[in-house]
């Protein structure tokens, strides 16, 4: 078993001479306990990983002559496809962003929706008509959306994505779960998935969820959303509504979980092996299970820290320093009423993390606002992390 073999690899030699032998014991302990959990989520990852590749190559042989959006490689996202989870083995949802380009003939432009401030703003995709006279001069088989006329357009060719999965100008969130539901629907028996899990798609207006059954083992829960990229960055729009917010079919909401993916690999390529990273994660996040601190706020606080320790540090001889660390910091921020949103205005951004412009010159967010202006919220928040 490869997590025993794990197990076994730490020895004496990697701790620190004069370590007290009951935090020795202790590290061993978290150890045993959330090795298999972290181990666990990497291979049910994978595991998705193949099944939406697969989904999206079947998706772009029938596609290929339409005109809906184009389908990318996709991008896990969230917590379980970082490598750790605050949820159970049985509710753990493992999240894929596919980004969507605009087809043959079409091009997306970004709108402001909403005169709400960073983080989480909102935004429309505006879908327009682009001339492709050049294209068919050269061999191509489109005709041209806007310079061919209607009935000509109807004989020949598949609708304009404006036709489709728009609602007006903007591409509809909700018009395109549904249609990628139906698509995985049909297009199940194609994937070799289908000879191990039964497949059942679950109710969602503004993402396609899955739930595979295998003989006798726990169920895996994919969430597959879809995004449109800003620029070239790493920040994109979202279908995904948030817990707080369920916006109009039109309005994509803004989010960070690609380029928080992003910063998780280039700690992984970075940091020595066996580094303790994520398992502070898994541990913390179970921890701060039924008080008000959410997984997010853990997440940030951990990426803070991956940029201010050394990635040396992360060892496994230090789990418990590192884990003293992260809820050391949490309360001090509790404190201070003071968390700062990790991709605005944050002079330690790897590089390779591509932001636009606008939140490198950003003042820094903060997260816990709520605390500043609600002192009975920071009573109770000080209160759970003291106690923590």
């Amino acid at each position: 078993d490869s997590s025993d073999e794990e197990e076994s690899s730490y020895t004496e030699s990697e701790e620190s001479e004069g370590e007290d032998p009951s935090e020795r014991d202790l590290a061993r302990i978290y150890e045993r306990r959330i090795q298999w959990s972290v181990h666990k989520l990497a291979h049910r990852r994978q595991v998705v990983e193949e099944l939406v590749r697969d989904l999206l190559h079947v998706s772009r042989e029938r596609f290929l002559n339409s005109f809906f959006p184009v389908l990318q490689p996709a991008i896990g996202v969230g917590s379980a496809c970082e490598g750790w989870s605050p949820q159970e083995e049985k509710d753990v949802v493992y999240c894929v962003l596919v980004p969507l380009k605009a087809p043959c003939g079409h091009t997306f432009h970004l709108e402001l929706d909403t005169a709400g401030e960073m983080p989480q703003k909102g935004m429309c995709v505006c879908v327009e008509l682009v001339c492709t006279c050049t294209g068919e001069q050269l061999g191509s088989n489109t005709l041209c959306f806007l310079h061919h006329c209607k009935e000509e357009l109807m004989r020949n060719q598949e609708p304009s994505l404006l036709q489709t999965l728009c609602t007006g100008p903007y591409l509809d969130a909700q018009k395109i779960a549904l249609w990628f539901q139906k698509f995985v629907t049909s297009a199940w028996e194609e994937v070799l998935q289908s000879h191990h899990y039964s497949m059942k798609v679950l109710p969602s207006t503004r993402s396609c969820k899955l739930k595979l059954k295998k003989a006798r083992r726990t169920p895996l829960l994919v969430e597959i959303i879809f995004g449109v990229q800003q620029g070239d960055s790493d920040i994109f729009l979202t279908s995904q509504p948030t817990e707080a917010l369920v916006p109009p079919s039109t309005t994509w909401l803004e989010t960070y979980a690609v380029a928080e993916a992003m910063f998780f690999q280039h700690i992984s390529r970075q940091a020595p092996r066996h580094s303790c990273y994520l398992k502070c994660l898994q541990l913390c996040a179970r921890i701060l299970v039924g008080t008000g601190f959410s997984p997010y706020t853990l997440k940030t606080v951990v990426m803070h820290l991956l940029t201010l320790i050394p990635l040396a540090g992360w060892c496994r001889r230090d789990f418990l320093l590192r884990l003293d660390d992260v809820m050391q910091y949490l309360r001090c921020c509790v404190e201070e009423k003071r968390l700062n949103h990790f991709f605005f205005g944050n002079e330690d951004m790897p590089e390779e993390i591509s932001l636009p412009t606008a939140f490198q010159m950003a003042q820094p967010i903060n997260l816990f606002q709520n605390l500043v202006e609600d002192p009975d919220a920071h009573a109770k928040a000080l209160c759970e992390a003291n106690d923590l």
